[in-house]
């Protein structure tokens, strides 16, 4: 008697066996993935850590193929995510797949698991999982991936690399809150609503993001009174992040990057909008920030050899923006180094709203993107 045979007789006489086995069908495969670069392509700045991949910076991630019939998802909080009244401080993430938002959740427990795909049949899915929020109030980290039917590989590349280096504006600071009376919240912070994400995505390119609110230059922000220097950018610059909080018993801060994987095409600054609070038009706060700018560029162009920088500012105040010029004709003169430009944003339009605390809307960043992806068309030839 053959196998085939034998089941039907098994499943006719009423005896329980699973559809699957009665039809001569496979149960599909259970598999579960770390992830890693083998498995996954990382966003962003991304460590792996306890095989598990940390989350710092806004936009960081991970992307992954797959052909089946389930996906999950496991993500781990870090040590903001279970306290008591802390909602405006957890981490905001976003799981896509095929290009649709599917998860939308702020990181409340110490793992949280989502079921981001299951279908009766085997279907081809891009999953793509996104650190909405910034650093410095949470991080978390995507701890495993299991998947039914097969294996799971990296997203592809795409054309272009382009890093972005700035402030709460690069980070979708109040984006989702169009009320400019509210204010900070990492539940309101979505970078995908950001002139830079926009523009990676016009220019499809990856992204990576180094930025955190109220950082700047030489001050973060301030009442004009005093200096704060420990908010400053180029300070964390060669950092995975940095947070006030940790995960798992380490500070993203204390991480170093390691730059030789990573060599974007473009590299944006933005930052001036925290230090303006701070040097006031004072000619020797203003040439302070001038000179710093400049040291600025050295460091990056240390880690980044080949990729033009572009220097930018504006969105919310254009009146450091002469002295962006200058740092970077300064720069330019001592170096020799000619693959660094500025270029001024338009400053945000009362037509357009402004979101919590005055930041732009997704409409401001809609038009800074625009106008940041014909500069690099132009300069790159894109």
């Amino acid at each position: 008697m053959n196998l085939q045979k034998l089941l039907s007789l098994i499943c006719a006489a009423g005896m329980t066996l699973s559809m699957a086995a009665c039809t001569g069908e496979k149960t599909p495969a259970v598999k579960t993935f770390i992830p890693s670069a083998e498995n996954v392509k990382p966003l962003g700045r991304t460590m792996l850590t306890e095989d598990m991949l940390w989350l710092a910076f806004s936009g960081s991630g991970a992307e992954f193929t797959f052909n089946g019939t389930k996906a999950e998802v496991v993500i781990a909080g870090d040590d903001n995510a279970e306290k008591p009244d802390n909602a405006d401080n957890q981490a905001r993430i976003a799981i896509y797949v095929n290009g649709e938002r599917v998860v939308d959740d702020m990181i409340d427990h110490a793992e949280e698991t989502y079921t981001v795909f299951e279908s009766d049949t085997p279907a081809d899915c891009e999953i793509s999982i996104i650190k909405l929020s910034e650093t410095a109030m949470s991080t978390c980290a995507v701890k495993s991936i299991t998947v039914e039917g097969g294996d799971i590989k990296p997203a592809e590349k795409k054309e272009h690399f382009i890093e972005f280096v700035g402030d709460s504006i690069t980070c979708g600071y109040g984006v989702d809150d169009e009320n400019r009376d509210n204010h900070f919240s990492t539940t309101t912070e979505d970078v995908t609503k950001t002139y830079a994400y926009k523009t990676a995505q016009n220019l499809n390119a990856d992204h990576s993001m180094v930025s955190i609110s109220g950082y700047g230059i030489i001050s973060g922000y301030s009442d004009g009174k005093k200096k704060v220097a420990n908010q400053t950018i180029p300070r964390y610059y060669d950092k995975l992040g940095f947070s006030y909080g940790s995960f798992r018993g380490k500070a993203p801060n204390t991480a170093e990057w390691d730059f030789t994987g990573y060599t974007p095409d473009v590299i944006v600054v933005n930052l001036g909008t925290n230090d303006n609070s701070y040097t006031k038009n004072i000619e020797e706060r203003t040439a302070e920030y001038t000179e710093a700018y400049a040291e600025f560029l050295k460091d990056i162009r240390s880690h980044n050899p080949d990729a033009q920088i572009i220097c930018t500012l504006g969105i919310m105040g254009n009146e450091l923006y002469p002295f962006v010029e200058k740092a970077v004709e300064n720069y330019t003169a001592e170096t020799g180094d000619t693959k660094v430009t500025a270029m001024p944003f338009d400053v945000q339009s009362p037509d357009d709203g402004y979101a919590a605390d005055w930041h732009p809307t997704e409409a401001t960043h809609s038009k800074a993107a625009d106008k940041l992806t014909a500069q690099i068309k132009e300069i790159m030839g894109w």
